[in-house]
């Protein structure tokens, strides 16, 4: 994806975040991590210690490198958690590529539930 795709869609999918959640201004990319992981636990309570936050921005991220092949689902715990485990070695990558990678992948991901939402 060229850079200009990727700063078009990644607009098009914090305006989307935004929307559906009735916020003001738009999600960074941790407030859309913390947001896919929730969707990935599959509910939502009225708050997640700081521990439970960085286990969601942890699912969030094994979900949507999942879909280029580093993670499998690997099934739930008793508590309803999924889990994942890592099936590829990930190449070194900077900040920045990291960041890049998460985004495409946020991007699929909610075209996906878009498409699933819608039809």
């Amino acid at each position: 994806m060229e850079d200009w795709q990727l700063d078009f869609e990644w607009l098009r999918t914090q305006h989307l975040v935004k929307d559906t959640m009735h916020r003001e201004t738009l999600p960074d990319l941790n407030t859309v991590l913390f947001l896919i992981g929730i969707q990935e636990l599959g509910r939502w309570k009225k708050s997640f210690s700081k521990e439970e936050k960085q286990d969601l921005m942890h699912i969030a991220v094994c979900r949507l490198l999942s879909q280029e092949g580093f993670f499998d689902f690997v099934g739930r715990d008793e508590d309803g958690w999924p889990h994942y485990r890592q099936v590829l070695e990930m190449p070194p990558r900077n900040t920045i590529e990291q960041e890049r990678l998460l985004k495409i992948n946020a991007i699929r991901y909610f075209q996906e539930w878009e498409k699933e939402d819608n039809g």
